[in-house]
């Protein structure tokens, strides 16, 4: 099988490759494409756009393929596969970054920080640039600089009918405004340019864990710390067991733990002062707050969310933490069956709140607190651990009901979560005002598999 213009790699089902080339990140997910289009640049993007509406194929895109739901890859359709097009451009006197569709979070870090550069991105370094920033783009530096979106100044498209434009403020910003926040629903992106900052390379960063009982009084201290603490200092709580890293004792490995990992976006002594008090609440397990190469900080989890184990996510936006909310989350976080399983908190705000609510479609600005509460399995255990750990995310996300901010991060929703919470994710009026541009944009619907937005 070929086809006009495309210079790529076509893999089909009898491929020795198709396995390895269909599978992503979340190893629960099993879908059997009729074609995979790796492509190696934008021509060939286009080219596979073009082929894919001529034959009536549904259309899957991956880029870093690290979506919880799969979107990644379709059944019976064509996955265009950008996971080539890893290159990364620095312009270290302008500040900015191209990156190309398919590349990683890894691969921006190590690019940017060889200039002593960085830009906002995800927690775990094989993440993909596309769909984390497509859908938002949170992480530890969010609150210095702003989400992904934020530092987003361009972005060129393949369209639905095979052609290319560039999206940015001056030019086509109706679409430039839906691609910050409103997910891969109005055509393929094949490069971005990010706006960059003086970061590094060494950072103040790292978890401190306490054991499981001091949970309610761990986080009732760290209500009060992050409501004060300084835009520089990004924070995440997790709530599960300590992960057998290298770096941690081996008798504390799979224990019951709650943690706050740190990064602080500015110089190592001021980041010092920042989390003195943290690091002096209670009795730490263990303190991994240290300074240390931004990159390799932005790697360390990578070991603990593995390609090819089985996740299962619910997630919710939290208007603060309150005494109920606290119990809550002290009360289900270590209920989960598998060691594996996690919860997780990031602390929203600072430079996130200050962008008007209306300049992205990104709709999550006032929020205090997002929570993800992840399901994971090994590949090789029962049907019953599926069972159990998906049951355990559901019972903690109803637990929360009550909390909800009415909002929830889009890049967090699972594949069992309807367009009812896609229209959570966005509010109605944001969701009319998507549905408007992808009526524009790709009025026939062709980029339509799991992707959020329906036209108008």
């Amino acid at each position: 099988m070929e086809f006009n213009g495309f210079r790529g790699r076509l893999i089909t089902a009898d491929h020795a490759d198709y396995d390895t080339a269909r599978a992503v990140w979340n190893g629960a997910v099993d879908r059997r494409p009729r074609l995979i289009a790796r492509c190696g640049g934008t021509a060939d993007v286009a080219a596979a756009v073009r082929f894919a509406r001529d034959h009536d194929l549904e259309i899957a895109v991956r880029g870093g393929g690290h979506n919880v739901a799969g979107t990644a890859v379709c059944d019976d359709g064509i996955v265009i596969d950008l996971s080539a097009m890893r290159a990364v451009s620095v312009d270290p006197a302008g500040r900015t970054a191209r990156v190309q569709g398919g590349a990683l979070w890894g691969d921006v870090d190590r690019a940017t920080q060889a200039h002593g550069l960085a830009t906002t991105g995800g927690i775990v370094s094989h993440t993909g640039v596309a769909g984390l920033t497509l859908g938002g783009g949170i992480g530890f530096l969010m609150r210095a600089y702003g989400l992904a979106v934020d530092n987003l100044l361009a972005a060129e498209l393949v369209t639905a009918d095979g052609g290319t434009l560039r999206a940015a403020a001056d030019e086509n910003p109706d679409l430039f405004w839906a691609l910050r926040g409103g997910g891969g629903n109005f055509g393929v992106v094949s490069s971005f340019e990010f706006a960059l900052h003086p970061l590094g390379p060494t950072v103040l960063a790292g978890p401190v864990f306490w054991a499981a009982e001091d949970t309610s009084d761990v986080l009732r201290f760290y209500r009060d710390f992050a409501a004060v603490a300084p835009d520089e200092l990004g924070t995440v709580v997790r709530l599960g067991t300590v992960p057998p890293l290298p770096v941690i004792p081996e008798e504390l490995h799979w224990r019951p733990a709650v943690a706050v990992a740190c990064c602080y976006a500015g110089a190592v002594e001021d980041g010092e002062h920042a989390v003195r008090d943290l690091r002096r609440f209670g009795t730490p397990l263990v303190d991994l707050l240290s300074p240390k190469p931004y990159a390799a900080f932005q790697s360390g989890l990578d070991d603990t969310v593995l390609h090819g184990w089985h996740y299962y996510w619910k997630s919710t936006d939290l208007t603060g933490l309150s005494d109920d909310v606290i119990a809550v989350i002290a009360d289900h976080g270590y209920r989960a069956g598998s060691p594996r399983s996690y919860a997780a908190m990031f602390h929203m705000g600072g430079a996130v709140g200050r962008i008007p609510g209306d300049a992205t479609a990104y709709a999550g600005r006032d929020v205090a607190h997002n929570i993800v509460i992840d399901g994971v399995w090994l590949p090789d255990e029962s049907g019953e651990h599926a069972t159990a750990e998906s049951a355990w995310a559901r019972r903690f996300l109803q637990a929360l009901q009550p909390h909800r901010a009415g909002s929830v991060y889009v890049n967090f929703l699972d594949s069992d979560d309807d367009t009812g919470r896609v229209r959570e994710a966005y509010g109605d009026h944001t969701y009319r005002r998507l549905a408007e541009v992808k009526a524009k944009y790709d009025p026939d619907n062709t980029f339509h598999h799991n992707k959020n937005i329906h036209p108008a």
